[in-house]
């Protein structure tokens, strides 16, 4: 039987599901909300300015939500509540408070939650848990222009950007997954280039409950590009996954025959903890910058993920208007 899908957040990065789900033959759209104009619907779609509307209107069998995390928490929960499965965007909520509280309506409902973190789809992941117990970091150079910092209201600013908390959440995500154990300390150092509120170019260590190391170090202001580089031990790899459809597909699999969930609301607590402890960390200091590019990152953030380090230990000709903190979970 056919899936009926709404989808909750048509514009911005909803645009995206809705191009997948042009293409996907196991689910039918069957409607779409935002609370902005909803340009080039498809034909034949209803069009919702308020979800609990929707809900009540047509009935969805899955829920995609994909509006500002502050929201999440409300929407899902209602979609849980309306007899719904939900694929909830990345980060899921913004604190431990939220995801206990979701967990809470996932479990008295019945009903499921898949979190939209596509690399834990990735082929390699199973490989890369079974080389664990020992240390997992990531290193990757992306470059964002000005319009990406402008792209909707809430971009660059806190609590809901900044390059850990969204591009580079799958980093953070993924690492945690093939460690398999919850973080207990977070220690960061970062910076930014723009006149944003949070950062661009950061170090990220987690130390975890099994004694293991997690090191995350990324950059939005990079000069040639790496992708998301992730080393387990003495075998490197790129792990990303863009498409969200096997994450959809999942959800469907796990409504028919109960098969697992890939990315579960439960296996993402760890990164929610580690969300909640970046709030509390001090802002990022403006570093000087060429052209968008900050000059000697790439070599710094490899030498950061290689050694274990933060951008605050090592020498970067930057290394001034780098800003640090450590906060403890439990």
């Amino acid at each position: 039987m056919t899936a009926r899908i709404a989808l909750v957040g048509a514009n911005g990065h909803g645009l995206h599901h809705r191009e997948q789900l042009a293409e996907f033959e196991a689910g039918e759209l069957v409607a779409l909300c935002d609370r902005a104009e909803v340009e080039e619907a498809p034909e034949g779609v209803p069009v919702f300015t308020d979800h609990t509307e929707m809900l009540a209107s047509v009935k969805p069998d899955v829920v995609i939500v994909s509006t500002p995390p502050a929201t999440h928490l409300s929407i899902a929960a209602d979609a849980l509540r309306a007899g719904a499965d939900v694929l909830l965007e990345k980060p899921p909520v913004l604190n431990l408070a939220e995801h206990e509280a979701l967990s809470q309506v996932e479990k008295a409902t019945g009903r499921a939650v898949q979190i939209g973190f596509q690399a834990l789809a990735s082929p390699d992941l199973p490989r890369l848990k079974a080389l664990a117990p020992c240390d997992v970091s990531v290193f990757a150079s992306w470059q964002r222009d000005d319009d990406y910092w402008v792209r909707s209201p809430w971009a660059g600013r806190l609590p809901l950007d900044g390059a850990l908390r969204n591009p580079f959440a799958h980093a953070v995500m993924q690492a945690l997954a093939v460690s398999g154990s919850e973080p207990v300390k977070v220690e960061v150092a970062w910076c930014r280039i723009r006149d944003i509120e949070v950062e661009d170019t950061a170090t990220l260590r987690l130390t975890l409950a099994s004694e293991q190391r997690v090191l995350i170090a990324v950059t939005l202001a990079g000069e040639d590009f790496i992708d998301s580089r992730m080393i387990v031990g003495e075998v490197e790899l790129d792990y990303r996954v863009d498409s969200g459809l096997p994450l959809l597909e999942n959800l469907l699999a796990h409504r028919r025959s109960g098969e697992p969930l890939v990315a579960p609301l439960e296996l993402t607590r760890g990164f929610t903890a580690v969300v909640e402890a970046l709030g509390t960390m001090p802002r990022p200091g403006l570093a000087r910058s060429e052209e968008g590019v900050l000059v000697g990152v790439n070599a710094a953030l490899e030498q950061c993920a290689r050694n274990f380090t933060l951008l605050n230990e090592i020498d970067t000709p930057w290394a001034a208007t780098v800003t640090g903190g450590t906060a403890t979970i439990g």
